[in-house]
C-alpha cells in the first residue's frame, strides 16, 4: 500500500465523498477510486459501503481508520522534519469516542472551543457507552475518550476532569410530590418501577456504586425497563414508566420546567467523576493534547499528563 491510496482513504472516509476527496487532493475521481480499488484488493476487504446519496466506512474500513490516519501523521512529521515551511493542506483529525452524557452535554461546548483555537483542525466523534470508549481506545478506533465510569483495564488511563451529580428523577406527579415532602430516606424507591440504561453505560455503573454507598443494592430495584439512549430513559419518566437515576445535566432543561421532579441522594449530593480516556502503552498524540488542554481549561482541573 502506498501514503496516497491511505490518504485517498481517510480523505473519502471524512468527506463521505469520493468526488470532495478528489477535490482536496487536487486530482480526478477515477484516479480516487483506482487508489481505494487496489487498497481494497490488496487487504481484501471491502473498506466503504456506497450508496446513492453518500459514502460510509464499512466495519473493515472503520477498523483501519485510525491506523491510516496515524501513518499520514507520522509521514508528515517526517517530512516537516525537513522542511521549513508548513503545507496548507495537510491533513489533521481528531477522533473522539464519548459516552452519552459527556457526548451529548459536553461535548460541543468542548469542540466549539477547539475549534476557536484549532481552525485547521477537523474532529470526528464516535458515540457508545462507556464500555465502548475503552475498547475504541485500545483498537485505535479514537485518539481521545470520555466517559461516565472508570472501566477495570491495565490498558487505559483514566483522567478525571468534571464532577457530575447524579440525582433520582420521577414524574411530576401528587403521588411523588407527597413522597418529597414526606420522605426521610430512599427505602421507598424499592417498591417502585425502576428504568435503567444498558449495561455498559457509566450512569449505570455509578448509580448502581451510589445507591450501595445508602445501603440500597441492585437486587432490591424492580427493574421494569432498560433502554440505550438517554433520551428514552428521560422521556419514559416523564410519562409515568418508572423512576431512574440520571445526570442532572440530562434533566436540568425537564426539572425547569415543572415535568420531572428530582430527589438529591443525600443534602450534599451524589457525585461521579467523568473521565478522559487515553492508552497507557503508547505516546500522546498531537491532537489528544489539544483536546486535554482545552478541557483543562473549560473546566478548571490540572492534569499532569499536559
Amino acid at each position: 500500500m502506498t501514503l496516497k491510496q491511505l490518504e485517498a482513504f481517510v480523505r473519502i472516509a471524512n468527506n463521505k465523498s469520493f468526488t470532495l476527496a478528489a477535490k482536496e487532493l487536487f486530482i480526478t475521481q477515477p484516479t480516487v477510486s483506482a487508489y481505494i480499488n487496489n487498497l481494497e484488493e490488496e487487504l481484501g476487504a471491502r473498506l466503504f459501503d456506497r450508496t446513492t446519496k453518500e459514502v460510509q466506512l464499512s466495519e473493515e474500513g472503520d477498523s483501519i481508520y485510525l491506523y491510516a490516519k496515524e501513518m499520514l501523521e507520522l509521514a508528515d512529521k517526517i517530512q516537516s522534519s525537513f522542511s521549513v515551511e508548513e503545507d496548507e493542506n495537510k491533513l489533521r483529525q481528531v477522533v473522539i469516542s464519548t459516552s452519552s452524557i459527556p457526548g451529548q452535554f459536553l461535548v460541543p461546548e468542548i469542540l466549539s472551543a477547539f475549534k476557536k483555537k484549532f481552525p485547521e483542525v477537523d474532529f470526528k466523534v464516535r458515540e457508545t457507552d462507556s464500555e465502548g470508549v475503552v475498547e475504541d481506545i485500545t483498537n485505535h478506533m479514537a485518539d481521545i475518550g470520555l466517559a461516565g465510569t472508570e472501566i477495570s483495564t491495565n490498558k487505559c488511563n483514566f483522567i478525571p476532569f468534571y464532577d457530575d451529580e447524579l440525582i433520582l428523577v420521577t414524574e411530576n406527579s401528587e403521588k411523588y410530590r407527597k413522597i418529597k415532602e414526606t420522605a426521610t430516606n430512599l427505602d421507598w424507591i424499592k417498591n417502585e418501577d425502576f428504568i435503567m440504561r444498558e449495561s455498559g453505560s457509566g450512569t449505570r455503573r455509578e448509580a448502581v456504586k451510589l445507591l450501595e454507598s445508602h445501603g440500597i443494592s441492585q437486587n432490591e430495584l424492580k427493574i421494569s425497563a432498560t433502554f440505550g439512549k438517554t433520551v428514552t430513559v428521560v422521556n419514559s419518566v416523564i410519562n409515568g414508566l418508572g423512576i431512574a437515576m440520571m445526570s442532572r445535566l440530562a434533566v436540568t432543561g425537564e426539572i425547569d420546567r415543572g415535568e420531572l421532579l428530582e430527589f438529591k441522594l443525600s443534602k450534599d449530593g451524589g457525585y461521579r467523576k467523568l473521565y478522559m480516556v487515553t492508552e497507557k502503552k503508547n505516546k500522546i498524540s498531537d491532537g489528544c493534547k489539544d483536546i486535554m488542554g482545552i478541557v483543562a481549561k473549560l473546566y478548571k482541573v490540572n492534569i499532569k499528563e499536559l
